[in-house]
């Protein structure tokens, strides 16, 4: 079986997107590949909720226990081994990892960012964007490297930037966008792992 680990913080739309996408298309029978679990490093994280609701697993290793962050990604990291990942999806996963937890999973360790890279990196990407006047914003799904948001780029969707957009309007439309865009650039992978 190729399992799924995702990682939240959060409400957990993307995962939820996720969760919905392999049941729905079958991923279990197309390629043995199923979310096994899904882990917060916040007990308060909404996500856990529907996780819990569709019957996996659901863990929180919170990083606030933990005295370095070093600590914290080798608590993470046996958490995620008791699942036997193929894949590591973070889902708003708002922690930055260390170099070694990344190199642990190189390769298998994926992130969706709310902007087209390389373009705004990091936090508040549709303020930045509407501040330079960007005619497009978008999302992009990536692997995960050592280096914030700059791992090879898996697949990207664009969403016009409208000329009342607020950040939060422009998050909408693209978070609407994420949702399509991050199970299918999971798909592409399952039959490859």
């Amino acid at each position: 079986m190729k399992n799924i680990v995702i990682l939240i913080s959060g409400e957990g739309s993307n995962m939820a997107a996720i969760v919905r996408a392999a049941r729905r298309d079958g991923w279990q029978g197309k390629w043995g590949a199923r979310v096994a679990a899904v882990i917060s490093n916040k007990a308060t994280a909404r996500g856990l909720v529907f996780a819990r609701e569709q019957g996996l697993a659901a863990e929180v290793v919170e990083h606030t226990v933990h005295p370095s962050r070093e600590a914290f990604d080798a608590a993470l990291a046996a958490a995620i081994e008791r699942h036997q990942p193929a894949l590591v999806v973070l889902a708003g996963f708002m922690r930055i990892l260390t170099p070694d937890f990344v190199s642990r999973y190189e390769g298998r360790l994926l992130n969706i960012h709310p902007s087209l890279l390389p373009a705004f990196p990091g936090l508040h990407t549709h303020q930045r964007a509407i501040e330079a006047g960007c005619q497009v914003a978008g999302a992009t799904v990536h692997q995960v490297t050592a280096e914030l948001d700059h791992g090879p780029i898996l697949a990207q969707a664009v969403v016009p930037l409208l000329p009342h957009d607020t950040p939060e309007t422009l998050a909408a439309r693209v978070r609407t966008q994420e949702h399509l865009l991050y199970p299918r650039a999971i798909a592409q992978l399952l039959p490859n792992l």
